[in-house]
């Protein structure tokens, strides 16, 4: 593994995990051995991390001078790790306690940061405080598990003398949002992977000044993502949320039902928004309590136009079609709940997908804007300009369902083996709907009054093309067209594609 000689001559160790651009992690504990980050959740599909090993842990070396374990004197041993990888700017996530050196890092070196990422972050840094009283009123969220009795009586038990394993153990359910086997074999690993003489000294007299912190990182022009955890009892959302509130340029998000180590508890939810947030093609909005992930092609004050996916689809699908229209548009593709990098609540079905659609175009400002949707998307786009007639522009209906009733019902879907690329709930809870949809979602098709196109993609397409033919009659004006392409119409033929689009005037 990689090594690097940082300030004092002390060799750092670090570990290169995944695909993409560096994202230096570092670890918490404090003092821990950076193995029990993992791949964070499967963070590095995403990035390529750079975990740091502490001076004193895991690979690296142990430094002559014992008293630089203090939070503050590792700034240095950062700083090194980034002139060492030669980047220029460097994105930096940090969890726990090493949240901590992060700030300070982010107040001595601000025009170093490209963006931080704080994990259930420590809050010394910024002079936030948890008192032990607020602690035990916090993890009384589990007070319906049971385990919680005999471990909330074992906190009692602690005191000065109390060994780190047995301290460790005691407090290791409190940490989890679900104390399963999976977080029971993180915890149990703990032990092994910290320096407790460097945990004694990196909270050390003087190692914080906070006013002084607090001053410095008004200069940080850099976005900061504080990611809590629902059931943290250190720090709490809202003790994170004051955290958050000494950047200049924060966004708070807090993980449902997830302890201390949220990637743990829910990889998924964890990834989903801090993969958002790194990359600078992704940005989001929250609708209804739902944060949306979107992407955006073209100049500002061009007519907007808002591409919608289809089932198991996300924005990066219309990259091609975006990409063209951006020409003289400005073109937004929204992941809906479910798909892509926005939120999984659990909730679906076209009903629900038709009033986020409402939601994210009230959000940005975008009424009147041309819409295309596909499939799923068109469904609810089309229900959606029935509801509100004035909302919407133009409508564009690709290979979309028309509702009728099918005949034979669809089965029960069985899930697929693995972690899907979106929330199989949504597929059973669509499958419902097409299997007794809404009447009023055909009776009501007159109230469309946008210009519509509606295409097909002909005989390879699982859609019934008549009911597609039936639909353009019963829009007002709407124009039907053909393109033989299957269901996939803007992937498959994107050319065709595009100069159906122009011809309407897209």
């Amino acid at each position: 593994m990689p090594h690097f000689a940082t300030y004092d001559g002390t060799q750092l160790a670090y570990h290169a995990r995944g695909e993409g651009e560096p994202l230096v992690c570092l670890p918490g504990g404090p003092m821990r051995d950076s193995v029990y980050l993992g791949d964070l959740g499967g963070l590095t599909a995403h990035r390529t991390l750079i975990a740091l090993d502490p001076r004193g842990v895991g690979a690296s070396g142990t430094p002559a001078d014992r008293s630089t374990y203090r939070c503050d004197r590792q700034v240095a041993d950062v700083e090194a790790l980034r002139v060492h990888l030669g980047l220029e700017r460097m994105d930096l996530l940090a969890h726990s306690g090493a949240g901590n050196l992060a700030t300070l890092y982010a107040a001595a070196h601000p025009e170093r940061l490209r963006s931080l990422v704080l994990v259930t972050s420590g809050l010394r840094a910024v002079g936030v405080e948890t008192t032990d009283e607020e602690w035990d009123k916090a993890v009384e969220v589990f007070a319906d598990q049971p385990w919680y009795a005999a471990s909330r009586a074992a906190l009692a038990t602690i005191g000065p003398g109390t060994p780190l394993p047995t301290l460790l153990e005691i407090i290791g359910p409190f940490g989890y949002g679900h104390w399963d086997e999976t977080a029971q074999e993180h915890a149990a690993a703990a032990a092994g992977q910290l320096n407790a003489e460097a945990m004694a000294a990196y909270h050390g007299p003087g190692a914080y000044d906070p006013e002084a912190t607090r001053a410095a990182l008004s200069a940080l022009t850099a976005p900061v993502l504080v990611l809590a955890g629902e059931y943290d009892a250190g720090p709490t959302p809202a003790k994170a949320a004051e955290q958050a509130a000494y950047f200049p340029h924060a966004e708070l998000v807090v993980q449902p039902r997830a302890g201390h180590f949220p990637w743990v508890d829910d990889p998924g939810a964890f990834v989903r928004p801090i993969a958002a947030f790194l990359d600078p093609e992704v940005h989001t909005v929250t609708v209804d309590g739902v944060r949306l992930a979107y992407r955006v092609w073209g100049v500002e004050g061009a007519r907007p136009v808002v591409l919608v996916h289809g089932r198991g689809g996300s924005s990066a699908d219309w990259t091609r079609v975006a990409e063209e229209l951006a020409t003289d548009r400005r073109v937004y593709a929204v992941d809906l709940r479910g798909h892509g990098l926005s939120d999984r609540p659990g909730r679906y079905g076209f009903d629900v997908f038709r009033d986020e659609l409402r939601g994210f175009l009230m959000a940005l400002g975008l009424s009147g804007a041309t819409v295309i949707g596909h499939s799923m998307g068109g469904a609810a786009a089309c229900l959606l300009a029935q509801r509100e007639p004035d909302l919407i522009g133009r409508l564009v209906l690709e290979d979309s369902p028309v509702f009728f009733p099918l005949d034979p019902p669809r089965p029960l879907a069985a899930r697929p083996d693995g972690p899907p690329a979106f929330d199989w709930e949504v597929v059973l809870a669509t499958d419902a709907q097409l299997n007794e949809p809404d009447p009023a979602w055909r009776e009501e098709l007159s109230a469309v009054t946008a210009p519509t196109l509606v295409l097909g993609g002909g005989e390879r397409s699982h859609l019934p093309q008549d009911q597609l033919v039936w639909l353009a009659g019963k829009i007002p004006g709407a124009r039907h067209v053909t393109i033989e392409a299957g269901h996939l119409i803007h992937a498959s033929e994107p050319d065709e594609y595009l100069a159906a689009l122009r011809e309407f005037g897209v």
